[in-house]
């Protein structure tokens, strides 16, 4: 949604917060958000202008929201602080207009993954992996597709198997001894 688009939902920025909340922690139910991903959703939603609400702004309201001893926030205690900061980030408007302001600039968004390192698409790099032109010992870690053959391709396995190496007949002593009985 776009800034002055009308009334924006609360399930709308319940959305928002749950994605965030979520954002890099697997074991986070979206029910609660650390201070670590407040900062990011004000970051990503341009809520942090850099002139009239920073980070540090953002962090202050988000230790003034939490609990003494707690170290994430409620959807409740969420919607406080989002009251704290928009009053700070549209100063000329009202309290219920620089509210909505700031809920439409998080409605709908999710975070996003800047920074991230992509792999290189070099030509060198594609030489020094590719396992087809690898010799030697290295060659014996690869099976013929280009996957590693794992702890096998990398050590001796001896075989504790009790037959001796040539010997054809292994596995047939069972059966053996089932026909002589």
């Amino acid at each position: 949604m776009a800034e002055g688009s009308g009334e924006v939902s609360l399930a709308d920025i319940e959305t928002a917060f749950r994605k965030f909340a979520v954002h890099g922690d697997n074991k986070a139910l979206g029910k609660e958000m650390n201070g670590k991903n407040f900062i990011k959703l004000c970051k990503d939603c341009k809520v942090i202008d850099g002139k009239t609400v920073t980070s540090t702004d953002v962090d202050i309201i988000f230790s003034k929201v939490k609990a003494k001893s707690a170290r994430v926030i409620t959807f409740e205690q969420f919607t406080q602080a989002m009251a704290e900061l928009a009053t700070k980030r549209f100063k000329e408007k009202s309290q219920e207009e620089a509210v909505q302001l700031l809920y439409g600039l998080i409605a709908g968004k999710e975070p996003a993954n800047v920074g991230v390192t992509k792999v290189a698409k070099v030509s060198a790099v594609d030489r020094l992996t590719d396992t087809s032109k690898y010799t030697g010992s290295h060659k014996e870690r690869f099976n013929e597709s280009g996957k590693g053959k794992g702890r096998s391709g990398r050590e001796d396995i001896p075989d504790t198997s009790g037959y001796v190496s040539a010997y054809k007949g292994q596995g047939s002593y069972d059966s053996k001894v089932k026909e002589d009985e």
